[in-house]
This record gives structure tokens, sequence and C-alpha cells, in this order.
């Protein structure tokens, strides 16, 4: 395996471990209350804008992976789509670059 495919893997792995402490720590100190979650998200407009500029990337890469794969048949790649939108797009892009960088 590449030395660039090592490197997404572990920008995957970092993406998906990193942001999950943050996720932890704020269940613990308000319990598994996702609503909580949502509305500590919009809280002022920058965590809105974040939010949405998430949100607009997390659509975009679906889209780019979806379309590359009805080309590639790559259909592992698939999986970065559940990974964006349960862990983040910073899980999910770098897991579909692993993916799309595997020799065809």
């Amino acid at each position: 395996m590449s030395r660039l495919r090592w490197l997404w893997l572990a920008l995957a792995a970092w993406g998906a471990i990193h942001p999950m402490v943050w996720f932890v720590t704020w269940f613990r100190q308000n319990g598994v209350d996702l609503a909580g979650m949502l509305d500590a998200w919009h809280v002022n407009a920058a965590t809105s804008g974040l939010v949405w500029d998430l949100t607009i990337a997390a659509v975009t890469l679906t889209l780019w992976i979806l379309a590359e794969v009805s080309v590639r048949r790559n259909w592992a790649a698939l999986l970065a789509i559940p990974a964006t939108f349960l862990i983040g797009v910073s899980c999910g892009l770098p897991l579909y670059l692993y993916f799309r960088a595997r020799p065809v």
C-alpha cells in the first residue's frame, strides 16, 4: 500500500476519533440528548454557519462518491457515505480518498 493511502487512512482515523472525543464529552455532560446537541450546534450565527458549511460539504462529497462509484465500480467506497453522515466529513473525505487511491 502506498504512503499516500496510509496517510488517507490515518487522517480518516483521526477524523473519526478526534471529533468523537468532543461528542462523548458533550454527552457525558448533558446526557444523550440529540435535540439538545442540535440546539447547541445553532447557539449562534458562527456555529450555524459551520453546521451549514459541513452539511453542504457532506452532500457534495456524497454526490461525488455516487458519481465516481457508478463509473469506477469501487463499491467499497460507498462506506464513506455513512462515515460522512454518522461521524463527519473529517472522516468521510479521507476514507473515500483511501478507497479511491486503491490501484484499479
